[in-house]
């Protein structure tokens, strides 16, 4: 059955004005399609969203992804909604051969605000199952992976069903190491009810193509993390920027171990090497208190 009450119920959703102060702008939107247009690169059939490895040619920095307003456009952060439960696993894939529903891979790159991929990008994924039903007693269609040197992702996934109130979309947690957490939604182009779900996004969408008997998607996200040149390198082993104890950065663990951080013990939930920015009160995916 789906879940009772839809995401639109919730309050603080995020607003912003329809218009830059002081009078018409261009807006990062027509830049990206004229960007398109010169480079003769097309929208997938049904509509999408230019990517942001196909318009950081020009070397200019990218509007970031959270808290951009660029005139016609709201902000592109969104409410977690009442269905995000932490500890997700560590895994790409969300489905198994038997999952029902239509099959749908999502691919796509983490960049900075000057368009340079960002590697080991934590993102945590979660969505309704194809009936429109979030797992609340388990981790069904819900997964955390990490971008790879290039800064690239894939998830395999399904198409999410409906319910009351939404359209279709899927949720993530993006989270650069040592920057803040985006939270935000994917949509689906071409969906009747992207006209009427109050959270919807033009500018989430992403680019999907049917390709045989499911979809294929691809989205790029943008941070708002600087990669200003003269900005000093981040290090992965330097040491934590509070008051550690046992963790350190640079370290190999795996599940199980124990580690004191701030004063507070944790437990490993999912084997990885540690990175600046990752300390153990900043990744509930990786660490549990006790």
């Amino acid at each position: 059955m789906p879940p009772a009450s839809p995401e639109s119920s919730e309050s603080n959703e995020p607003t912003a004005s329809a218009e830059a102060a002081g009078g018409p702008a261009i807006s990062r939107k027509s830049l990206l399609k004229a960007a398109l247009v010169a480079t003769a690169v097309p929208l997938f059939a049904g509509g999408g969203v230019a990517l942001a490895r196909d318009t950081g040619a020009s070397g200019a920095p990218l509007a970031p992804t959270p808290d951009c307003d660029d005139g016609d456009e709201p902000t592109h952060d969104q409410i977690e909604g009442p269905y995000f439960k932490p500890n997700s696993p560590l895994r790409t894939s969300l489905v198994t051969s038997s999952t029902p529903g239509v099959p749908l891979t999502v691919s796509g790159y983490v960049f900075g605000r000057e368009c340079r991929p960002i590697s080991g990008v934590l993102l945590d994924f979660w969505q309704a199952d194809t009936n429109g039903a979030y797992d609340m007693s388990g981790y069904g269609f819900r997964g955390h992976q990490f971008t790879d040197q290039n800064g690239a992702f894939t998830l395999t996934t399904i198409v999410p069903g409906l319910y009351p109130g939404r359209t279709r979309h899927i949720h993530v947690k993006a989270q650069a190491p040592g920057s803040g957490i985006l939270t935000t939604q994917l949509y689906f182009p071409g969906e009747p009810r992207n006209n009427t779900d109050m959270l919807y996004d033009a500018a989430l969408l992403m680019n999907v193509r049917a390709v045989g008997s499911g979809k294929e998607g691809s989205f790029d996200f943008v941070l708002d993390v600087s990669q200003n040149p003269t900005d000093p390198p981040t290090d992965p082993t330097d040491p934590p920027t509070e008051p550690g104890g046992t963790w350190r950065a640079g370290t190999s663990y795996t599940a199980g171990n124990r580690v004191t951080y701030g004063g507070v013990a944790y437990r490993c939930l999912q084997a990885h090497t540690a990175l600046t920015g990752w300390e153990p009160p900043n990744v509930p995916a990786l660490w549990e208190r006790g």
